[in-house]
């Protein structure tokens, strides 16, 4: 029996479980099997392998996206510049890093994406949000990052910093943050969505709950939204074709 799985902390709203068994029925693969390993820290890596020594490959989620890097046997230039990994497939016990983050993000952010998106807001500054950057660069998209606290690395102001001025110029707004995420469904993240219009567009890379307060703090105010599913999917099947290459 073939084993893939999760690992993250915590796990309880994760999709991909289910995502994967629906999968496995679907497609009648009958051989395989797929786990969450809920790990309280990233050195309980090295024990999760011995106990699983049919683990044939696994995703990665928060907060684990940058700290799985001193882990890797080997790892893509993509995963290498952007610092963060969602995806390993383990090879003879070592671990080899992938980031299909990218390829889900700009699949699905391509959908509702107009000429006028030309600068965008990242909110986060976790592994999640180095592939939001990744793709934005890769789409001539210029971008400030958004934290608790400004910084001259990236570009990074606080959300203090975030005026009329700030958001009329940015009009795509990417939560690359957990706020929001099942049960912590009244979180948001505290940006001054009085001015926001119906040019924004807001996506926000939680998917569970499908329509979170940032969300639905963007629709009130007329703009485009996309939830973070589309996205889980297509990395998923991209996870799923590297661990079976």
């Amino acid at each position: 029996m073939k084993c893939y799985g999760l690992i993250g902390f915590p796990l309880a709203h994760s999709f991909s479980k289910n995502y994967f068994i629906k999968k496995f029925e679907d497609e009648g693969i009958v051989d395989c099997s797929f786990e969450n390993f809920e790990l309280q820290h990233i050195d309980e890596v090295a024990t999760m392998l011995l106990r699983n020594p049919s683990l044939q490959g696994f995703a990665i989620t928060i907060p684990y996206k940058k700290k799985i890097i001193p882990f890797l046997s080997s790892m893509t230039d993509d995963v290498r510049r952007m610092e963060a990994c969602n995806c390993v497939r383990v090879v003879n016990g070592k671990l080899h890093g992938f980031n299909t983050d990218t390829i889900g993000f700009e699949q699905s952010l391509k959908g509702k994406l107009k000429p006028y998106h030309t600068k965008a807001l990242i909110l986060g500054s976790g592994g999640a949000a180095n592939a939001v950057e990744f793709v934005l660069n890769r789409l001539g998209i210029g971008f400030l990052t958004v934290s608790r606290e400004a910084s001259d690395k990236n570009n990074t102001v606080s959300y203090n910093d975030l005026d009329e001025g700030t958001m009329v110029k940015h009009t795509l707004i990417v939560n690359a943050t957990p706020l929001g995420t099942f049960p912590k469904v009244d979180e948001f993240p505290p940006i001054p969505y009085q001015f926001l219009t119906a040019s924004h567009y807001l996506f926000d890379l939680v998917y569970n709950p499908a329509k979170t307060r940032f969300l639905e703090k963007g629709e009130d105010r007329g703009a485009t939204i996309q939830n973070g599913y589309d996205m889980l999917t297509i990395q998923a099947e991209e996870n799923w074709k590297i661990w079976n290459s």
